[in-house]
């Protein structure tokens, strides 16, 4: 049973790769997109392996693949040959929608620039992600999203304690961020094409998407702000929002605002603080930090969480356990709120993290494996309107790989 949902009958072409182009796509497939995903022949897309590259977590499922890529269907094609240009043009011309994050230069030699391929398809929403944008000296250099989102956008350098040197950042999150920039500049264009019937090319970078994230920050320097030096967890410029440690050895941060402080005091059952001159005002709790914090530690030292749990909660103060992305794989509330789903046909993955958009009372397609490599070349070439002897030649040209080409494991 097909389950109809907002973009059912959408055709998306993801000639995309490694990570945020084709998890884009796969926003759009939980929407009820049709997604094809082209790679290339041997290896396909590196993403195929990532989850067996350290630091990644040891699995015997391929866990990152289905879950960038889960709900497609998957060819082969070598962008490289002559003979795959035709099978590359009918392609575009199906689809509503073309991804790709080839660097500009060699995606106009491999036939997928924006002149061409909105030629041969004028009303296609062309999307590119690109490491630094199209512009600037740097718009050619290759980018991940560790070097363009995280450390060229000044998240990285922000995101450590006073002393510490820089460190590695969760790989990926600022391509799964991105991902969500280039869904929605998709759904942008596809927006304004039902207002006018005009296709566009449309995208993002990893560096706008790790400045977007570090606005608060980026826009203060842009204002000529004074910052406050990094993060001091002993005299932190806000002891209310600062991570703390409980007697069982788990760390909670709390985010707390001047309007928290009476039930804070009250819950760490210091009441006469609301007296203490020393904290009566913003600029107070500034200049008395590292008194204050200390004062917080050896509280917060003194029981353990499911006591502040009690006291926190009941007093309304906001606060949140640091959970591991162990802990919070089996947290009960991504279950209740479909943030991790059922995956269907994986072999020692049962769940996957779900996409974050959501459309209340509109149903997600169920998710399903990802495509194994060049799984769907036959059908989709078939569709495309080629007969049993253009498939065999397409092979003889090396442009499609053979049918008994061994298979990348699911």
């Amino acid at each position: 049973m097909t389950t109809e949902s907002v973009f059912t009958g959408l055709k998306v072409l993801d000639a995309s790769s490694f990570i945020a182009g084709p998890a884009a796509a796969t926003v759009l497939s939980d929407f009820g997109a049709d997604v094809i995903k082209i790679e290339p022949p041997g290896k396909g897309d590196p993403q195929r392996r990532l989850s067996s590259v350290p630091p990644s977590p040891r699995a015997e499922a391929n866990y990152s693949w289905h879950l960038a890529n889960r709900n497609k269907r998957g060819m082969v094609l070598d962008l490289k040959s002559p003979a795959a240009t035709e099978v590359l043009k009918r392609l575009v011309q199906w689809a509503d929608v073309v991804i790709t994050n080839f660097p500009h230069g060699t995606r106009e030699k491999l036939h997928l620039g924006y002149e061409e391929v909105s030629g041969w398809n004028p009303r296609v929403v062309y999307a590119d992600i690109t490491g630094f944008g199209d512009a600037g000296p740097d718009a050619g250099l290759p980018g991940f999203d560790l070097t363009a989102a995280w450390s060229r956008s000044g998240l990285l350098a922000s995101t450590r304690d006073a002393g510490a040197p820089p460190t590695v950042p969760v790989w990926g999150s600022g391509d799964y961020m991105s991902a969500i920039a280039i869904y929605a500049a998709i759904v942008t264009a596809l927006y304004r094409r039902e207002r006018t019937g005009q296709g566009a090319s449309v995208g993002t970078s990893l560096l706008a998407a790790g400045v977007w994230a570090t606005g608060t920050l980026v826009a203060g320097a842009l204002a000529g702000g004074t910052p406050f030096e990094l993060h001091d967890r002993k005299a932190p410029a806000n002891p209310l929002i600062n991570p703390y440690r409980t007697a069982d050895d788990e760390w909670f941060m709390l985010v707390a605002s001047p309007p928290h402080w009476p039930g804070l005091t009250r819950a760490i059952g210091h009441p006469e603080l609301l007296e203490d001159p020393r904290f009566t005002s913003i600029e107070g709790f500034v200049k008395n930090s590292a008194a204050l914090t200390e004062l917080l530690d050896a509280e917060f030292r003194s029981r353990p969480f499911a006591h502040w749990k009690d006291a926190l909660t009941r007093e309304r103060v906001t606060y949140s356990l640091i959970q591991t992305p162990e802990e919070a794989a089996q947290d009960p509330q991504l279950r209740a709120n479909d943030i991790v789903v059922p995956l269907a046909g994986v072999s020692g993955l049962e769940y996957t993290i779900n996409s974050p958009v959501t459309v209340r009372g509109v149903e997600k397609v169920p998710a399903k494996r990802a495509p194994d490599l060049g799984e769907h070349n036959d059908g989709i070439l078939a569709e495309l309107g080629f007969g049993p002897a253009d498939i065999a030649e397409l092979r003889a040209q090396g442009a499609i790989p053979g049918p008994t080409q061994a298979q990348e494991p699911r």
